[in-house]
């Protein structure tokens, strides 16, 4: 049987699932900036005339906050792939989406897509950015609750636990 808009994960557990995926990735790279912004030194030369003065300043970073900010971008990416590519890949949910108990899968097959499948989703999303990010916002209206990377991928989101069939009925029989 198709199912129903119903059954297919609101835009508002997406979205949510976005921001929590996205937070760790903030904090990795928050530090990594911070640690690279205390470690500025800044020079100015200044040279007087009778005229003016001028004033030129450069600001120069350490290597050793230039190392941090790279390791983080670095330890950010392997997130990213880990979460979106792996965890997402093989068993249908990044960490956001476990924690709002929905899925991605195959519109076809209902399994989780694979990490090749699942990497090029996220890169497929660029199309749901390009066009001023309204492809985001295709779920809100879109029988099957698709953004274009969904309908590009042919993936679908499913709640971790449907409902089971019949449940509604036999509750109604026992009363």
């Amino acid at each position: 049987r198709g199912l129903t808009r119903e059954e297919f994960t609101p835009w508002l557990h997406r979205a949510a699932a976005y921001l929590i995926d996205h937070l760790p990735l903030l904090l990795i790279l928050g530090a990594g900036w911070l640690v690279l912004l205390n470690s500025a030194d800044s020079a100015c030369l200044t040279a007087v005339t009778p005229g003016a003065v001028d004033q030129v300043c450069t600001i120069g970073y350490s290597p050793l906050g230039l190392a941090v900010m790279w390791g983080a971008a670095l330890v950010g990416l392997v997130y990213f792939v880990w979460n979106y590519g792996y965890r997402q890949g093989t068993c249908g949910s990044s960490i956001g989406k476990s924690l709002l108990k929905f899925k991605v899968v195959s519109e076809n097959t209902g399994e989780p897509i694979g990490f090749g499948m699942s990497v090029l989703r996220q890169i497929a999303h660029a199309v749901d950015a390009i066009i001023l990010h309204i492809g985001y916002l295709f779920p809100l209206w879109d029988a099957k609750r698709q953004t274009l990377a969904d309908k590009i991928m042919a993936t679908v989101c499913l709640p971790l636990d449907p409902p089971a069939e019949g449940v509604a009925g036999s509750v109604g029989a026992r009363g």
